[in-house]
């Protein structure tokens, strides 16, 4: 069974002394999809600007605004309602001959190569061989399971810019290193995949009416004759909880606020994420 969710998400950067101007792009609106339904989405910014919306590359919601008065904080607040999907149907049944059949491989061409955070290595190449010898979305529920035991979810110990491979040296990580590894796994077995962002209601029985605490959150989808969604820092299945935002090769695709400015650097970063369980 579907929900419908609320969402708010907060973002600010605070300076020492006043910014001069600031460049930005936010991806923070839920997308629609075959079975997401944003019904209402609201972005406010601080200070006050006028919003440009787009979609970008990989179809993502994308607000982008300037700010050319002086201003010793920025603030970006995103609230939005969503229905959720429940839970995916059952995989198709399609073997490797289909997905290493040269058209399918070149229109999945960009989601089977490395990217800025997903790195092709020995170690990663040696798993995903051994995964062959399943059916192909079998073998993309092994690859996210391998990465689940691998990785010991630690907070603080990764970076924005950490690779997949140096999460794995690691041994820990965040769901954002997570999926990153999963990817490199995913495409290493010649299954196109997908960074997926959104959120996540941390509380499976929630109540209606009350706003829980929660984080920005990341999975991965991978194609096996269609995309089947998995999240690997928890391998809960990806139903009614989870909220979609927006898809791309790795994070450096999706991040939820990206931009320049001129002035000194920023000082605090707050970012808080409200869900509610409305239905």
């Amino acid at each position: 069974m579907s929900w419908r969710i609320a969402v708010r998400h907060r973002t600010g950067y605070q300076y020492g002394s006043p910014a001069r101007a600031s460049y930005n792009e936010v991806r923070m609106t839920p997308a629609t999809t075959g079975d997401q339904h944003t019904l209402a989405t609201r972005i406010d910014t601080q200070p006050d600007c006028r919003l440009l919306r787009y979609v970008d590359y990989w179809g993502t919601v994308v607000h982008a605004f300037d700010v050319h008065v002086p201003h010793t904080e920025l603030v970006v607040t995103a609230s939005s309602v969503v229905e959720t999907p429940g839970p995916p149907p059952a995989p198709p049944d399609v073997g490797w001959e289909t997905l290493d059949d040269p058209p399918v491989r070149d229109r999945h061409a960009e989601l089977l190569a490395p990217s800025r955070y997903v790195v092709a290595e020995p170690e990663v190449s040696e798993v995903a061989a051994g995964l062959r010898a399943h059916p192909p979305a079998e073998a993309g529920r092994r690859a996210v399971g391998w990465v689940h035991d691998t990785l010991e979810y630690v907070r603080g110990v990764t970076l924005v810019g950490t690779t997949s491979a140096e999460a794995r040296a690691g041994g820990n990580g965040v769901c954002q290193d997570f999926s990153h590894l999963a990817l490199a796994v995913l495409r290493a077995a010649g299954l196109p995949a997908r960074y997926v962002s959104g959120y996540l209601l941390p509380v499976r029985g929630a109540q209606l009416d009350q706003p829980v605490a929660a984080e920005s959150h990341a999975w991965v989808e991978f194609w096996a004759g269609d995309w089947l969604p998995l999240d690997p820092s928890n391998l809960s299945e990806v139903a009614e909880r989870h909220v979609l935002v927006a898809r791309g090769r790795d994070y450096a695709d999706v991040r939820p606020l990206a931009g320049i400015y001129s002035g000194p650097p920023a000082q605090a970063l707050g970012v808080t994420v409200e869900l509610t369980r409305l239905r």
